[in-house]
């Protein structure tokens, strides 16, 4: 794409490179991610529930990982579902990839399958896009300049984005309004919006975002705490817990022990520019 502006950062033997998709993949794709580990070594990084699907186009060593609800593996390039949990993932170092974090529905259609198939679940990327994902992942590593390897991710997604399942309006009417509010529409309300009955929406969600609409706001009220407590470190916990639709501070608490394993105090200490990969912490 001409014109792209590439970033480039680097800090704690990281390398990361930042750019913008092609314009039409942008209400799906908000950036691509590369990544280049050249000095820190083996690792473990906590993952956490994201409102987005991840995909991993990994240029490096296997990652080993542990995803909620799909126990442990080995994996290359691979695509992660929405999870409403914690896991982790272990690498040996010299990390080298992009990660791409997709909207939900923009995942139903660039993978072309139900997204409650890739829910608490990382699948291999060949396993979704076919016999070509290889040779493919093989241009890019063979590729030097990062905004080459973008143009090439542009046009693989832009020929899926033409041939992918189109999402019903009704869920995308809900997911957008969900979205919007940081979790905080009542399911039924939801419901009544679309014109669904509670359980007809609730099953075609789950079908084609991957999580039925109520564990939906969940990870969306719990995404919404953590980056403002990353943009505000100093506010308040029971500030934050008010404005993003907790009862009250404990609440807040149990909610990050539940989904993240840790309390926000333990996940903030853990967030560091050394760590690549935005499953781990998201960037607000």
């Amino acid at each position: 794409m001409q014109g792209r502006q590439v970033v480039v950062e680097d800090a704690g033997g990281w390398r990361r490179v930042f750019a913008p998709p092609h314009p039409v993949l942008r209400p799906f794709l908000r950036r691509y991610e590369g990544f280049w580990d050249y000095g820190s070594g083996p690792g473990t990084v906590r993952t956490l529930p994201l409102p987005t699907a991840v995909v991993i186009v990994n240029l490096g060593a296997p990652l080993e990982l542990d995803v909620p609800g799909d126990g442990s593996g080995g994996h290359t390039s691979f695509a992660a579902g929405m999870q409403d949990g914690h896991g982790a993932y272990r690498h040996a170092g010299r990390l080298r990839g992009v990660q791409l974090n997709i909207t939900p529905l923009g995942a139903y259609t660039l993978f072309g399958v139900p997204m409650a198939r890739l829910t608490n679940a990382a699948v291999e990327l060949a396993d979704l896009l076919g016999p070509g994902t290889a040779p493919f992942v093989g241009r890019l590593a063979e590729t030097p300049a990062w905004a080459d390897r973008f143009d090439l991710l542009d046009g693989l997604l832009l020929r899926r984005l033409d041939a992918g399942p189109s999402p019903a309006p009704e869920v995308r009417r809900a997911f957008d309004l969900l979205a919007a509010s940081g979790g905080a529409v009542p399911v039924a309300d939801l419901a009544d919006e679309v014109g669904w009955s509670r359980k007809h929406l609730n099953d075609r969600f789950k079908q084609q975002v991957g999580l039925p609409p109520k564990v939906m706001s969940r990870v969306l009220r719990f995404h919404r705490a953590l980056c403002m407590m990353i943009r505000r470190p100093r506010r308040p916990w029971a500030d934050v817990a008010h404005a993003c639709g907790y009862y009250d501070q404990p609440h807040l608490i149990r909610e990050f022990r539940a989904l993240a394993g840790c309390t926000p105090t333990e996940l903030l200490a853990a967030r560091t520019a050394a760590v690549p990969l935005t499953t781990a912490i998201p960037n607000p």
